[in-house]
């Protein structure tokens, strides 16, 4: 298929449609290393959204589909990107599938995660987004009984979160880090 001429509407709209892209682009670029400001803001975003469905009433089908969806996004944060309990089944003789190295020939593997945080923040601001919008729309207001949807949830996450944090342990691996160690007393 041959590209459009350059004077056709359709060009011009795709133009723009860059132009608009690339601005956006620079804005989500620039906004990278001021993590605490984006996590405070897609809070603020959240706190919007739980008092709509409180004070609405209604769309707890949205709710539920956005806490199952963000359940979601946290557990592939908190994962890592290359599974232990893969490289473990691919024959590791010393059985120590992604840990620390226990010899000196072992090689050190930090942890990377499955989902880096800003593509985990990205994604829940927009999904969180996303589910704003619908509860303003009397078409997602389905008729549920939400106490039943609230314990499902919550019963998910525990199984969940119980599940991941046990492969934590057998892998012995920890996702979050507390920053370098600093002692008292010492210059930098």
């Amino acid at each position: 298929m041959d590209a459009p001429e350059p004077d056709t509407p359709f060009a011009a709209v795709t133009a723009q449609t860059s132009k608009y892209g690339r601005i956006y682009q620079a804005y989500l670029d620039k906004s990278t290393p001021f993590k605490a400001y984006r996590w405070a803001g897609t809070a603020t975003l959240f706190v919007a959204f739980v008092l709509r469905i409180l004070f609405a009433q209604g769309w707890y089908i949205v709710a539920y589909s956005l806490g199952i969806y963000l359940l979601n996004l946290f557990l592939a944060f908190l994962s890592p990107k290359f599974d232990p309990s893969l490289e473990a089944d691919e024959g590791m003789e010393d059985g120590n599938a992604g840990g620390l190295p226990t010899k000196e020939e072992d090689e050190f593997k930090p942890f990377v995660r499955r989902l880096p945080e800003f593509k985990f923040w990205y994604s829940t601001t927009k999904a969180i987004t996303v589910g704003f919008l619908c509860s303003w729309f009397e078409v997602f207001n389905l008729p549920v009984f939400w106490p039943v949807l609230v314990v499902y949830w919550l019963i998910l996450f525990s199984l969940t979160m119980r599940r991941q944090i046990q492969h934590m342990i057998k892998y012995r691996y920890v996702p979050f880090t507390v920053g370098k160690t600093r002692y008292p007393g010492v210059a930098k």
